[in-house]
Parts: structure tokens; C-alpha cells; sequence
């Protein structure tokens, strides 16, 4: 069971981002550089700082990229907490190609229960209570929560495409992923493929436009905890390559493994 309170306050804290992240976007904005040399901007400052706020209200903590180096000593303690990306994307963000979004989600026991993902450009809100359900809405300025709500379209995974269908990373196709693609094309005879960034993969595949969403490439637990959160609740899951068992979150290290989601 998930507090309804930490619904609305998650939803609202990625709508309130997505909106600092978009005053960015539309300036011409400066780019620095992380010690791991990706990419780094305002938008993401701005949003972090107004999740990390906005989420502190709740005695919960919150575990994001500004945060990985908290010891696991520490992080192992935690049976519940925040997992956040302020801007998932910031390669398609700098593009200018639309295709970044705001992930919020929390995770128990290792477990992602409870997901938010909002892509700004499109105003368009994911979010999903694992063995419950998951929904979508068109965000409108100056509507209230209950408003919101009130729109929202329970996603359907069950009306897939006729044709197999493979969603992929538009900047991190490895040689790895390929090869499962040919595979893919060998078992089923013909299979589409849609490239798309950041958590959005993870939402296709939960929304049925997409059967699978294979990532031999490396990731983080923030990268994919709320999309994971949103495809449980949409009824399917995301497994890992190496024990094939579903994926975990807050390990000793916050890499993730290579993944099928479907």
C-alpha cells in the first residue's frame, strides 16, 4: 500500500521539475562536465533541488546521482527510499530532441513499488503502483491534483503490436543489444524496431507499443527504478541478464546489470 500522499507529492515534485527544466531548455543554456565526463546542466540542478526538497517533507531518504557516494554502510539500513533521476536524458536534452524526462521512485526491501516518470516537452505523466495498476495523463497548467487525476487512462499492455516489436536506446546500441536483435529477427521472423531515449523505453513497453526493451549497455538504479515500478504495475517486469531473476535496487553498487524489460 502507498501513501496517497506520497502519490501526490511525487507527481507533483516531477511536474514542478519538469516546468524548471523547461525554462532551461527554452534559454540557451551552458553544459558542464561530471567527473565521469557526462554531461551536466542547470535543468538539472534546478530539478534535483526542488525533488530533494519537495520529497525531504517525508522521512524518507533520497538516493540520486548527487548522492552515490553515500556509503552502503549507511544505505543498507534503509528499508525504504527515494530513488531519483532530475533529468534522465541529459544527452537528448542537450539535442534538443524532446526525448528526457523526470524519474521518481520509491523503492522497499530492494523493491521498486512505486514509480513517476514525466516528460516535459510533452507534458505527458506516467506513474504506477506495482501490483496495482498504471496510468498516464496529459498534464495542464493550472489544473489542481484531483483534476489531473480525474484524466488519467489506465495503460493496457495487453493490446500489443502484430508485429514483434523491440524498443532500443537511441544512443547506446551495443554490440551486445544488436546481436539480440538478430536473434530476435531469427525466432520471429520479421521484428520493428523503435529507438527512443531515456526512461521513455521503459513506458513503451508498459503502454504495449513495444514487446521488449533489451539494455546490454550500462545503466543506473535511477535510470530504470521508476520505469521498472511502472511496467510491474502495467503487468510486466523488468529481469536481469545475469540471474534472470528481477532486478534490485539499493545495492552495494548502484550499477545495474544488463536487463530485459517486457
Amino acid at each position: 500500500m502507498i501513501n496517497p500522499e506520497l502519490i501526490s507529492l511525487s507527481i507533483e515534485a516531477a511536474l514542478l521539475a519538469g516546468d524548471a527544466i523547461l525554462e532551461v531548455y527554452q534559454s540557451e543554456f551552458a553544459v558542464e562536465h561530471k567527473a565521469d565526463k557526462s554531461p551536466l546542466t542547470l535543468a538539472d540542478k534546478n530539478a534535483h533541488d526542488i525533488i530533494h526538497q519537495m520529497l525531504s517533507t517525508f522521512p524518507i531518504p533520497v538516493l540520486s546521482e548527487e548522492g552515490r557516494t553515500i556509503p552502503y554502510e549507511e544505505r543498507r539500513k534503509w528499508t525504504e527510499l527515494w530513488l531519483v533521476d532530475p533529468l534522465d536524458g541529459t544527452k537528448d536534452f542537450i539535442k534538443r530532441n524532446g526525448e528526457f524526462t523526470v524519474n521518481i521512485a520509491l523503492v522497499r526491501d530492494e523493491m521498486a513499488v512505486f514509480g513517476v516518470i514525466y516528460r516535459p516537452v510533452t507534458r505527458e505523466l506516467f506513474y504506477g503502483i506495482a501490483g496495482e495498476n498504471a496510468y498516464r495523463f496529459v498534464s495542464v497548467p493550472g489544473k489542481k491534483m484531483h483534476e489531473l487525476l480525474s484524466t488519467r487512462m489506465m495503460l493496457d499492455k495487453k493490446k500489443l503490436p502484430a508485429v514483434y516489436t523491440l524498443v532500443a536506446s537511441r544512443s547506446h546500441l551495443s554490440p551486445e543489444t544488436a546481436a539480440y536483435i538478430d536473434k530476435a529477427k531469427q525466432e520471429h521472423g520479421h521484428v520493428d524496431m523503435i529507438s527512443s531515449g531515456s526512461s521513455l523505453k521503459l513506458c513503451m513497453v508498459a503502454e504495449g507499443k513495444a514487446h521488449e526493451y533489451p539494455r546490454f549497455a550500462p545503466t543506473m538504479e535511477w535510470d530504470t527504478a521508476a520505469g521498472h515500478a511502472i511496467l510491474k504495475a502495467a503487468g510486466g517486469n523488468v529481469f536481469s541478464w545475469r540471474t534472470g531473476g528481477e532486478l534490485k535496487y539499493n545495492k552495494p553498487d548502484l550499477k545495474n546489470d544488463w536487463f530485459i524489460a517486457k
